[in-house]
Formats: C-alpha cells, sequence, structure tokens
C-alpha cells in the first residue's frame, strides 16, 4: 500500500489544532486554503462587476427627525466594537497605535472611551465599549482600558482576540517552519472580526445582554463616533450589514472600492490586493478611475449581531469571507527571505454575504484614520479640535476646504521617534492648506502655517527654524 504524503493543508490544520485555534477558524483557513492551491487568487475582474450609481446619503437621514429619534431610542441595544490589533510598525511603533497621545496627554484610546461616557451620560444609557486585539496589543490595551469600568457592563471583556493563520510557503505549499516561531504566522486581516465574535462566545453573550447591533471602526480613526441617525436608518432597514463608505479623491486611488456584482446584483468590495493586473503587472486603470468608482470603504461598519449569528450558523460557525491572497516574504525585514502566501480576508467583504447589505455615503470628516506621521501632525495640530463632548472635529476657524495637506521627509520623520524629536512644538495648521517638509528640520516654537508652506534644509545638516520665524505664509523657505 503507497503511502499518501501529508498535504499543505492538512500540515497546516494541524498546526492551528497544536495552537489550539478554534474547530471553525481551521475549517474557514481550510477552505481558504484551497481556494490558494487551486489557482485562485480572489481578483476580481472588472468583467464581474458594474459601478454603483447611488447610495443612501447621510445628510438626509440626520434631517429626518424619526429616524433620528429611533437611533435615540436605540442606543440601549448598541455596542461599539474597536479594531485595535494593531502596532503601528509603519510609523516605528512597537506598542499598540491607539495608546499614542493624540490630544494633549488624551490617547486615541481615551477619546474613544471618553466620547462614549459623554453620549452616556447624555442620553441616560450606558454604551458597551469592546476592542478586537491580536496577540501583540491585547495587554497593553486591556492595561490602557482597565480605568472605564462603566463601558463594560454585565462583566463584558474589555478585549477578545483576533486569530491568526499560518504563512505558506509560495514553493511548495507548505505551512512556514521558521526558527523564529513568531514568522510563520500572519495577523487574518480584519475580517476575523466575525469569527473572533463567534468563536469567543462574545455575540452571544451581547444577544443575551440585549444588545442587538454592532458599531466597529478602526481604532485609529477619531472621525468614526456613534450617530444616532445612523442607528436609527439602519434598524429601519431591516438590513443585516451597512457600509459607510466616502466619495474617493486622487488620494483614495489606489485604494479599495465598492461596486455591484453583476451576476447576484449584490454590493462587493474590491481591495486593492484583488485588484487585476495589466500585461506589465500593474493595476488596471479602471480600478483607480475614481469618476467609475465613486465610493470607497470607511471600514466603518453596522452589524445586526441576530444576522450574524444566524448567518454563520448556515456555514459551520463563520462568515465565509472571499480569499484575500498576499505574497510576502516570510521574514517582512528580509526581503532575501523564502517567499510566502498570507492568506487574509477584509471585513468590509461581508456586505456581499449578507443579503440586503447597505452602504451609506458619510461625509468626509467620518473618515479621518491616522496611517502615518504626516495625519498624526495634523490630529495633533489645530486644524482639528476637540470638543466638549470629546469628539473631534475640524477647527471652525478654519475657512479653507478639507484638511491640509502635509508631506514631511519620510528620511527624518517617518518614525515616530524621530518626528517627536524634530517636531518639538506643533505648528499652527489651521490656516494652511499644505506643509511640505524636505531635509532634517526641528520645529521648536510656535511657527503658523499660512497657504501652502515649503521649508527644505540644506543636505546633512539639522537646522532649527529661526526664532524670528513664527509665520510662513505661501512660500518657500531654505535653511542653513
Amino acid at each position: 500500500m503507497v503511502r499518501q504524503e501529508t498535504s499543505g493543508v492538512q500540515k497546516a490544520a494541524e498546526k492551528m489544532r497544536r495552537d489550539k485555534l478554534p474547530e471553525s477558524v481551521i475549517r474557514n483557513f481550510e477552505r481558504l486554503f484551497d481556494d490558494v492551491i487551486h489557482g485562485k487568487t480572489g481578483v476580481i475582474a472588472e468583467e464581474e462587476i458594474e459601478p454603483v450609481r447611488e447610495v443612501a446619503c447621510f445628510s438626509e437621514i440626520t434631517e429626518c427627525a424619526d429616524t433620528v429619534n429611533e437611533g435615540m431610542r436605540l442606543l440601549e441595544k448598541l455596542v461599539v466594537i474597536r479594531l485595535n490589533g494593531g502596532l503601528g510598525t509603519t510609523m516605528g511603533l512597537e506598542r499598540a497605535k491607539s495608546l499614542l497621545k493624540v490630544k494633549g496627554e488624551l490617547s486615541f484610546n481615551d477619546i474613544i472611551a471618553k466620547q462614549l461616557q459623554c453620549m452616556g451620560e447624555k442620553v441616560g444609557v450606558a454604551i458597551p465599549l469592546v476592542h478586537m486585539t491580536s496577540f501583540s496589543t491585547d495587554s497593553d490595551v486591556r492595561e490602557a482600558m482597565s480605568c472605564y469600568p462603566d463601558l463594560r457592563p454585565g462583566d463584558l471583556p474589555i478585549t477578545f482576540l483576533q486569530h491568526k493563520h499560518p504563512k505558506i510557503y509560495l514553493d511548495t505549499m507548505m505551512p512556514a517552519e521558521e526558527e523564529n516561531d513568531s514568522l510563520n504566522w500572519n495577523p487574518p486581516g480584519h475580517g476575523d472580526i466575525y469569527a473572533a465574535l463567534l468563536a469567543s462566545g462574545l455575540a452571544e453573550k451581547l444577544l443575551a445582554m440585549g444588545k442587538r447591533y454592532a458599531f466597529v471602526a478602526n481604532a485609529d480613526n477619531l472621525g468614526a463616533t456613534v450617530e444616532p441617525a445612523i442607528l436609527g436608518y439602519f434598524a429601519r432597514t431591516g438590513a443585516p450589514f451597512l457600509m459607510e463608505t466616502a466619495e474617493r479623491t486622487k488620494a483614495d486611488a489606489k485604494g479599495g472600492h465598492l461596486a455591484r456584482r453583476r451576476s447576484t446584483g449584490r454590493l462587493v468590495l474590491r481591495e486593492s490586493g484583488q485588484a487585476p493586473t495589466g500585461p506589465g503587472g500593474d493595476i488596471i486603470p479602471e480600478f483607480q478611475d475614481i469618476t467609475k468608482y465613486r465610493h470607497f470603504n470607511t471600514n466603518s461598519i453596522w452589524l445586526d449581531l441576530q444576522a450574524v449569528v444566524q448567518v454563520a450558523r448556515n456555514h459551520e460557525g463563520t462568515i465565509p469571507l472571499p480569499l484575500i491572497s498576499n505574497k510576502k516574504t516570510v521574514n517582512p525585514r528580509d526581503r532575501s527571505s523564502r517567499k510566502v502566501v498570507q492568506i487574509e480576508t477584509a471585513m468590509g467583504a461581508a456586505i456581499e454575504v449578507f443579503e440586503g447589505a447597505l452602504a451609506l455615503q458619510v461625509p468626509r470628516r467620518r473618515f479621518a484614520p491616522v496611517k502615518s506621521n504626516n495625519d498624526l501632525l495634523v490630529v495633533r495640530s489645530d486644524a482639528y479640535v476637540l470638543q466638549d463632548d470629546c469628539t473631534l472635529a475640524i477647527n471652525p476657524a478654519r475657512v479653507l476646504p478639507g484638511l491640509p495637506l502635509v508631506s514631511l521627509d519620510s528620511q527624518f520623520f517617518g518614525l515616530l521617534k524621530d518626528f517627536e524629536s524634530r517636531m518639538k512644538v506643533v505648528p499652527s495648521l489651521v490656516d494652511a492648506a499644505s506643509l511640505t517638509v524636505k531635509g532634517d528640520v526641528v520645529f521648536d516654537h510656535q511657527v503658523k502655517i499660512v497657504e501652502d508652506a515649503v521649508v527644505t534644509a540644506v543636505p546633512g545638516a539639522r537646522v532649527s527654524i529661526p526664532a524670528s520665524m513664527t509665520r510662513i505664509e505661501d512660500t518657500q523657505v531654505e535653511l542653513r
């Protein structure tokens, strides 16, 4: 009798069982891994989809008194979930990015918590806050949020953990076996929120507490606040899932977009990892056409927890999200290391799984993520103000449209420690259209930026802005 070799799928499943991952998560991983083996890439071809012409508009629902009142009434059935698994490695962080101070002494987590406390005091309802964390961020987030016990009624946990997936060697389709075991696993993408909610029992626990709806958003997006009008609209439609979208601009061209599946008529999210490529390997121009595909996912969603549990029951305890197959090196810091496939899913992709799912176009102010130190400078500056209810808002004194565009020299400002050693005093940006910094420049006193400013240091020198220079207005300044 010929002995059959153990397949990569089997070995990966065994590896996950040794690490005590839930069976539902393992089965879902096997499904996705099988797709990879059979040549599926998760790419969504242009001919499979069509643009979304119209979606509901935020201004229309906020002007409807019945919708607002319904949302206020349903706040007692709401839980807020923040995605808090990121370390902010692109900014050089080694702890949860959400611990960064963004306004005075307040971190992302503090502001999110205080927003809910203020709303709870105003309406007389305690709105629970739970964070989905990773193994890298869980202990830090739990410690930081332990001082807000009023936001976890009914003995709710502060956090629940996302799972992990084995990396797969590209050349053998076998799970990675590096000496440093941490290199053998990858985060499964924020699509894991459904599996984590279900496998942890948290979804069922929330329902037992009378919590029917969940608002989910990234921890680094302080524009994503609880809006009763959206909750009221969501509940009145009876939809199982609602995605907040915003109008794409040129700055969003490389990111994912909303579309409609021709074969089913359902809404679908196409991420950059699912974009077709042309003969030269570049992403097709249609993907980046912001006039054709006008809406992008802000990664803020509203869930009917009853619907999540029901769909999971119909699919062996998981939500069957489409594959995102990312090709990387097994050691992300060593480009010469062995190539792997990372099997991931996206939270927003569930818009196609839930029948009757909706999209809602929201104003850009509800999308204010901090992905780099450029973004961090804008949020820390006076372009934004923290209102009495801890809501982050564009400074009413700002008359220019939108927010200032900041471009800091990544060599000197890319890592947080370098950024903070040079940005000792945050410049005023309330009247700025843009600020570009080239070279090793130190801001060590208050400077007001007006309109467009370019500040350049001569190569090879660290230069402070002269003490006499307190205003830079629509000009280029070279420092020596």
